[in-house]
C-alpha cells in the first residue's frame, strides 16, 4: 500500500477512523475476488500518494465487514465513498481512470 497512506478500515474502527477523522476521507469498498476492484486498487494508491496528507484513504473489505457495508448500502463494488465532517459527500461506483478519481477526491478538499 502507498507508503502508509492507505489503511484497512473495518466494522470495529470505521466510526473512529472515518466518521471522526480530522480531515476528509475516501473509502474504497472492495473484495479480493472482484476484478474491477483489483484494477482500481493501484489507481487509489497512486492518488493516495499525492493527496494522502490532506485526505485519509481507506479500504473496506465488504466480505469481512458486512455491518459497515450494509450501513452504507454497498450493493456494487468497487464503490468509493467520500466523507467530510462524518457524512457522505459523494459516491463513485465502478472502475474509473486516475483523472476521474482525482476530480472525485478534490471535492473533499
Amino acid at each position: 500500500m502507498a507508503e502508509g497512506k492507505l489503511f484497512e478500515a473495518n466494522d470495529g474502527n470505521f466510526d473512529q477512523e472515518i466518521l471522526k477523522a480530522d480531515r476528509p476521507a475516501l473509502v474504497d469498498f472492495w473484495a479480493p475476488w472482484c476484478g474491477p476492484c483489483k484494477a482500481l486498487g493501484p489507481i487509489v494508491e497512486e492518488v493516495a500518494a499525492v493527496y494522502g496528507d490532506r485526505i485519509k484513504f481507506a479500504k473496506v473489505n465488504v466480505d469481512d465487514n458486512p455491518r459497515t457495508s450494509a450501513a452504507y448500502g454497498i450493493r456494487s463494488i468497487p464503490t468509493l465513498l467520500l466523507f467530510k465532517d462524518g457524512k457522505v459527500l459523494d459516491t463513485m461506483i465502478g472502475l474509473a481512470p486516475k483523472d476521474k478519481l482525482e476530480t472525485f477526491v478534490k471535492k473533499g478538499l
